[in-house]
C-alpha cells in the first residue's frame, strides 16, 4: 500500500497526453504507397527536413513543434503507418501507431498511441486533416495493472454515455487515486488533473455529449501501488450513427 498523501493536490501536466492531437495538418503526397513509406521513414529517422518540405508552410511549424515534443520525451519512439479503406467521399484515412519508452527516476515509462488521420487532397497536398479515434496511454507499471478502458469512439450529440476505467483485479485493502477530465481541442496545455482517492475499483462516470458535432477529449490518470497510468481518448460527437 502507498501513502495517498503523496498524491494529494498534485497537478499532473497534460502535455504528455496530447502530443498527437493536431486537428488541422497538411502533408504533401507523391503516390499513396510512397508517401506512406516516406512519411513513416522520415518520422522514425527524425528527418525534419523531409517533414518541412512535405508540410504546407502555414502548418509545418506547428507540426514540427508537436513532433519535437514526442521525440524530446520519448527519444526512441517508433511510428507505424498504414492506409485504411475509406468510405468517406474524397477522403483518405491513415492508421498511425506510435510507441516509445523512457526512464525516469529508474522507472520505465511506456508510451502507446493509436489514431486515425483523415484528410482530403487538394492540389497535391493534404487539406483539412483531422485526428479521430485517438487512444494514448503512458504507464510505468510494466503492465502489471490489469485495467480495461471502456470509452466509446462515437456518440450522438446531447446523449448520455458511460466512461468506465476498470481495474479488473480485486483491490482488497489497496488504496488507489485517480481523476478524469474533459478538454476542448485547443485548451490542453494550461490544464492539470488533480488526483483524488477512488473508493471503487476504477473510474466510473456518466456524462453527456456536447450539443454540437465535433470532437470531445478525455484525459485521466490512475495511481496504483504498482505504478501510474495516464490516458487520453477522443470521442467523435455526431448528429447520427
Amino acid at each position: 500500500m502507498f501513502n495517498l498523501n503523496l498524491f494529494k493536490n498534485i497537478g499532473v501536466p497534460l502535455y504528455l497526453f496530447i502530443y498527437l492531437i493536431i486537428p488541422y495538418s497538411a502533408i504533401t503526397q507523391t503516390s499513396k504507397v510512397d508517401f506512406i513509406r516516406n512519411l513513416e521513414n522520415s518520422l522514425n529517422k527524425r528527418d525534419l527536413e523531409f517533414i518541412r518540405k512535405n508540410f504546407r508552410n502555414d502548418e509545418n511549424q506547428n507540426i514540427l513543434k508537436q513532433f519535437s515534443k514526442i521525440v524530446n520525451d520519448f527519444p526512441d519512439s517508433k511510428w507505424k503507418i498504414k492506409r485504411l479503406k475509406s468510405n468517406i467521399p474524397k477522403k483518405e484515412i491513415l492508421r498511425i501507431k506510435v510507441s516509445g519508452e523512457k526512464i525516469v527516476n529508474g522507472e520505465i515509462h511506456i508510451l502507446e498511441s493509436e489514431f486515425d488521420y483523415i484528410f482530403s487532397i487538394l492540389n497535391g497536398q493534404i487539406d483539412e486533416g483531422i485526428i479521430k479515434n485517438l487512444f494514448t496511454t503512458i504507464r510505468n507499471d510494466e503492465k502489471k495493472i490489469d485495467i480495461s478502458f471502456k470509452i466509446p469512439d462515437k456518440v450522438l450529440t446531447g446523449s448520455k454515455y458511460d466512461i468506465d476505467i476498470i481495474l479488473n483485479k480485486p483491490l482488497e485493502e489497496v488504496i488507489i487515486a485517480g481523476a478524469i477530465k474533459p478538454h476542448q481541442v485547443n485548451s490542453f496545455f494550461e490544464q492539470e488533473i488533480l488526483l483524488e482517492p477512488l473508493a471503487s475499483g476504477g473510474i466510473f462516470k456518466i456524462t453527456r455529449a456536447p450539443s454540437k458535432p465535433g470532437i470531445q477529449i478525455w484525459s485521466g490518470i490512475i495511481a496504483h501501488p504498482e505504478g501510474m497510468i495516464t490516458f487520453t481518448k477522443s470521442i467523435d460527437i455526431v448528429d447520427e450513427i
